[in-house]
């Protein structure tokens, strides 16, 4: 193979934008296309036939032992969470503690807790009448509740694990969980802020946006959510995993510092629950029985709504699959190697190269997952070769997350959905989603910056 590091690196570039080209022009999914793409960069780069083919089985399989439990894991606690009526209560409860005048800080929270184990179109869905129902009570603009709450689901589903994209970047760069949730929250919080509370009031007062007449306010029984204890335990259901394998974390650092004794039981036994198989296993297992059977569904209809859950994410985990193929292709190839000398050379952070990367090809093509993992398999062989700590690799999973945030429009489903559910005209669309989901781009990437170089 050849080891010119300018012709691996116009093959790579070659090769996104045939991707480019396959999904938004012939409308290859990107599964697909994907595939296609890393056996071109493969190919053009020298490799045989068979190096290909075992470079695709390697880097299928290394990323979705890991990736296919993760994701079909919290999706089942998704499922459960939306069919017991949780993530309303959760959003009812969360309003009536913040009271009328901060209600749109609470619905960031609301959103910001909720798109953990659910997915932003779904969390909306679910969500929106209560927005409905505040703007009529309100006689406010619909953005002025909308724009938070979609704040806070945005900065999550981008931003910590488990959801998908962070998660499958984080495999795909080798980094634990742990450092991801921590920095997650650490740029997630300032992003959801400004996008939400801030930037909701700003663009509410400024485009009057009733409810669509197709909408109703919910007739929901406000009583029968008033149970604190229902409250908590869906608080629990969802925090839990992310205590365990924060706290897991904390530990590897503790034994590798030597303040905990390695090997010791109790340490071991604090990281096998930490790991996030067992604790999505319990919070799983937590789910079904507090949101699954003690809502009166039986265990025939607790397995129905597991198998619906797996449906979606089946189509996330085989995207994230053809992302690991890609990720192996370029390592085997060699143009890992030589974008790194390049890098070398001109003097470019890995962090910003992470960020452009993913915000060129969110852009483009619309899909932030799809920008998410294609920019993760491109930047992972070069952080292997900078050999950056866990914390810095982190860090470049959030620059990732953040460009693969930045000015959704016309091309990204999540513009369509917000602007059919709240009756926007594209332009509104454009004023208040994309201004949004731009601000936590930047605001992400400019704490993880501030991070990278300040704190490790």
């Amino acid at each position: 193979m050849t080891g010119e590091p300018l012709y691996l690196l116009l093959i790579t570039l070659i090769a996104i934008v045939v991707l480019l080209f396959l999904v938004m022009r012939l409308k290859i999914h990107a599964f697909i296309s994907l595939l296609i793409v890393s056996a071109f960069v493969g190919l053009g780069a020298g490799m045989g036939f068979q190096e290909v083919l075992d470079s695709i089985q390697e880097g299928m399989g290394g990323i979705l032992g890991f990736i296919a439990i993760i994701v079909g894991l919290g999706s089942i606690i998704g499922k459960l969470l939306e069919i017991s009526g949780g993530a309303e209560a959760l959003a009812r409860n969360i309003v009536q503690i913040f009271g009328t005048e901060r209600t749109s800080w609470g619905l960031t929270i609301t959103g910001f807790i909720i798109s953990i184990p659910v997915f932003l179109d779904v969390g909306f869905i679910i969500l929106v009448p209560i927005v409905y129902a505040l703007a009529r009570k309100s006689n406010k603009s619909t953005l002025f509740y909308a724009i938070p709450l979609l704040a806070g689901l945005g900065v999550t589903h981008a931003f910590i694990p488990p959801t998908p994209g962070p998660t499958a970047v984080a495999e795909i760069m080798d980094v634990s969980l742990g450092w991801v949730i921590i920095f997650g929250f650490a740029a997630g919080v300032p992003a959801a802020i400004l996008a939400g509370p801030i930037f909701g009031k700003y663009i509410g007062n400024r485009i009057d946006v009733a409810p669509p007449d197709f909408s109703e306010t919910s007739k929901t029984d406000e009583s029968s959510l008033e149970d604190k204890w229902d409250f908590y335990i869906i608080l629990v259901v969802i925090l839990l995993p992310l205590f365990l394998i924060v706290n897991s974390t904390i530990f590897d650092v503790l034994q590798s510092n030597q303040t905990v004794a390695e090997g010791a039981f109790w340490v071991n036994f604090i990281q096998f629950v930490g790991h996030p198989f067992i604790a999505l296993i319990i919070a799983t297992l937590v789910a079904a029985y507090f949101l699954g059977y003690q809502k009166g569904f039986s265990g025939t209809e607790v397995l129905k709504f597991s198998d619906k859950a797996l449906a979606p994410a089946g189509l996330i985990i085989l995207v994230t699959g053809a992302g690991g193929v890609f990720k192996e292709i370029l390592i085997d190839s060699g143009v890992g190697e030589a974008l790194a000398q390049t890098i070398l050379a001109y003097q470019v952070a890995p962090i910003v190269l992470a960020y452009l990367l993913a915000a060129i090809i969110r852009i483009t093509q619309g899909s932030a997952t799809v920008a998410m993992i294609t920019s993760a398999g491109m930047v992972a062989p070069v952080v292997s070769e900078f050999g950056m700590t866990s914390p810095e690799k982190a860090l470049i999973v959030i620059a990732i997350a953040a460009g693969s945030t930045i000015l959704s429009h016309v091309n990204d489903s999540g513009f369509w959905l917000v602007n059919k559910y709240l009756g926007l005209t594209e332009k509104q669309t454009l004023q208040s989603w994309t201004a949004m989901e731009t601000i936590i781009s930047v605001t992400g990437f400019a704490m993880a910056l501030l991070l990278y170089y300040t704190v490790i």
